[in-house]
């Protein structure tokens, strides 16, 4: 049976985890935008981000990637992805309802085909804001800080809204060739 995702608990050390906040923190802030059609969708998303083009941090999240798809998934990817800094604030109702990551609708030559979010947050800094899988039940550790969860991007899955402090996270989406 094909596994439907890959976690790496507190994979990542403090030194790292420091390192690739202080270079998201370098990018422009932004307030994050689902758009459905041509309509911006307000309710489904509240958070800031910010673009990030390091390649440093994508060839850390690659050897994730390339790992995950040899182990579980072995679907056609390539080093190519959009890689996003990611902040729920409380104050704000920082939240991210159910969706999928890839453009169904979209006219590129390439779909996304892997997800990954990695915890940047300890833990005890947030409450509230646990990542969830839409049909898939598990308790996996996916709030642990340094923590890299890999999944394919058609999985529906959602942030719940944190309640108090500030969760961070590193999201990306490595493409290849469009589903067929």
């Amino acid at each position: 049976m094909r596994e439907l995702y890959q976690v790496w608990p507190s994979s990542l050390t403090n030194g790292q985890i420091q390192s690739i906040i202080d270079a998201c923190l370098e990018e422009p802030e932004l307030d994050a935008k689902t758009i459905s059609s041509k309509d911006v969708l307000s309710d489904v998303r509240v958070s800031s981000i910010r673009w990030i083009s390091s390649l440093e941090i994508k060839d850390l999240l690659w050897s994730y990637v390339r790992r995950a798809n040899y182990d579980a998934f072995n679907v056609d990817v390539d080093n190519n992805c959009e890689v996003q800094y990611t902040e729920y604030h409380a104050s704000a109702g920082g939240h991210y309802d159910w969706h999928q990551d890839v453009h169904w609708n979209g006219q590129a030559d390439s779909d996304r085909k892997i997800s990954v979010t990695v915890q940047l947050s300890d833990a005890d800094n947030y409450q509230g804001g646990n990542f969830e899988f839409d049909e898939l039940k598990t308790n996996a550790d996916f709030r642990s800080k340094g923590t890299v969860l890999v999944f394919p991007s058609y999985i529906r899955h959602r942030v719940l809204p944190v309640s108090s402090g500030v969760r961070q996270s590193l999201v990306a989406w490595f493409k290849g060739p469009r589903w067929k």
